[in-house]
């Protein structure tokens, strides 16, 4: 199981301090260098759609990230953004953009 990250300053810190990539579907947000395992956070805004749809993304977004959490280097804080064109996704499609995005950032192992 992986952790989250905790309350609105753990969020800002690495909105502010962290390094953003970006796909088609996804922005990930990293700061590096903290002690520990990784911790993630996941914001699927309203504009996406209503509750249960932004809660699909989200479980979708859970799921990539706990599959492939042993994969990656430690202590690294990471925030996924859900962007508009992920609405209607599968796994698999959500999940590759998920790798996609940590191989940009150099994140796995």
């Amino acid at each position: 199981m992986f952790e989250k990250l905790g309350k609105n300053p753990e969020y800002r810190r690495v909105y502010r301090k962290g390094r953003s990539k970006a796909n088609q579907y996804l922005v990930m947000y990293v700061k590096t260098g903290e002690s520990g395992p990784n911790r993630y956070g996941f914001s699927v805004s309203k504009k996406i759609g209503n509750s249960v749809v932004r809660h699909r993304i989200t479980r979708l977004l859970r799921e990539s990230v706990r599959k492939n959490d042993a994969l990656l280097k430690e202590g690294n804080h990471i925030i996924i953004v859900a962007r508009i064109r992920v609405k209607n996704k599968n796994f698999n499609e959500v999940d590759g953009a998920v790798i996609h995005l940590l191989k940009l950032h150099g994140l796995l192992k």
